[in-house]
C-alpha cells in the first residue's frame, strides 16, 4: 500500500486551470475536487482565471492538463471558450464545461468539451468527471 502513495507523491501536481468570472464558483469548485480527488492521481494545483484572455494564455503556454470553463460566466462564456481552445490548439487538454442547467450538455457537446456538470454543482459528479478525464493525462505506473 506504501507503494501507490509514494510513487502518486513524487509524481508532479496536475494544474487545473478554473476559469469563471464569479470568484465563488470558482471557489466551489476547488473545494468539491479538493487537493486530490482519487489516491491513484497526483495533487492537483489551481490555476485561477477570470477573463478570456488569461485563459487563452494560459492554454496557449501548454501547462495545462484540464481546463474546467464556467459556462455561465460574462462576457464570455465558457462554452464559447472551450470552442475556441479546440479548433486553434493541437492537442488541446480535456475540457469540462459548467452548464446553467442539466439540459444544456448538447451545447457542451458543440463546443467539443470533453464532458459537462450542471450548477448548481454536485461535488461527486464534479470529481467523478475530473478523475475519470485526469486519468488517461497520468501515466501508469508499476505497484
Amino acid at each position: 500500500m506504501a507503494r501507490v502513495s509514494d510513487s502518486t507523491a513524487s509524481r508532479k501536481p496536475l494544474k487545473v486551470l478554473v476559469y469563471s468570472d464569479d470568484v465563488t464558483t470558482r471557489q466551489q469548485v476547488i473545494l468539491a475536487l479538493g487537493r486530490r480527488p482519487h489516491p491513484d492521481l497526483p495533487e492537483l494545483e489551481y490555476v485561477e482565471v477570470a477573463t478570456e484572455p488569461v485563459v487563452i494564455q494560459n492554454m496557449d503556454a501548454g501547462h495545462i492538463d484540464l481546463a474546467i470553463l464556467d459556462g455561465e460566466a460574462v462576457p464570455a462564456g465558457g462554452m464559447g471558450i472551450a470552442k475556441q481552445l479546440k479548433d486553434e490548439i493541437f492537442q488541446c487538454p480535456p475540457v469540462v464545461v459548467l452548464t446553467g442547467r442539466p439540459q444544456d450538455a448538447w451545447l457542451a457537446t458543440w463546443s467539443r468539451a470533453e464532458a459537462a456538470v450542471p450548477h448548481p454543482l454536485d461535488p461527486i459528479a464534479l470529481a467523478e468527471t475530473v478523475v475519470g478525464l485526469l486519468r488517461s493525462r497520468v501515466p501508469a505506473t508499476s505497484a
